[in-house]
């Protein structure tokens, strides 16, 4: 099977992704961590289609993210678009509790690149990760609802879930 994970930062991607893909036993690929180079650096996008298009190849897999840029590649192949839509209130909490989180603990983001969270960054920064999700919720929702009813896209399946009991439920019936 091969799932990818949809959904505003903080909506709880990466955290159900890596469920799904312990669930099927299949490898978990997180976007983020295949753009993301040291210093906050992405990696160009031919190089980054390249990495996926190599990484795609597996039988089965859960990817975790959108760059929306990367879905002709990402969606060629997928089974099923599960796209984590919780509430505005909901999202931004987790993406600030997480930015929290992570600054206090220093940890790197994604190995070899140094990359951590900081609440200046969090809070008083451009790139800030709250003020990305604040930017892109309304914008995903629409942009998500409109790929479901575009007939490019007819031959996937769509789950939306719009809370964690949703999610619990998606996963067992998987199991």
């Amino acid at each position: 099977m091969r799932i990818n994970v949809i959904g505003t930062s903080g909506s709880g991607k990466s955290t159900l992704a890596k469920r799904l893909a312990s669930t099927l036993n299949v490898p978990y690929i997180e976007m983020d961590s295949l753009y993301w180079r040291a210093d906050w650096q992405g990696t160009p996008d031919a190089e980054l289609y390249a990495r996926l298009e190599q990484l795609l190849q597996q039988p089965g897999w859960v990817l975790d993210g959108n760059y929306n840029r990367s879905r002709d590649i990402k969606w060629r192949q997928v089974d099923i678009v599960v796209w984590i839509d919780y509430g505005f209130w909901r999202t931004l909490r987790q993406v600030t509790l997480r930015a929290i989180k992570r600054a206090r603990s220093k940890q790197e983001l994604w190995p070899g690149t140094g990359n951590r969270e900081s609440l200046r960054r969090a809070f008083l920064s451009r790139e800030s990760i709250i003020l990305w999700s604040l930017k892109t919720w309304r914008s995903n929702r629409t942009r998500y609802l409109r790929d479901m009813a575009d007939p490019r896209y007819q031959h996937l399946r769509f789950v939306r879930l719009t809370s964690p009991q949703q999610v619990d439920e998606f996963i067992a019936s998987l199991s």
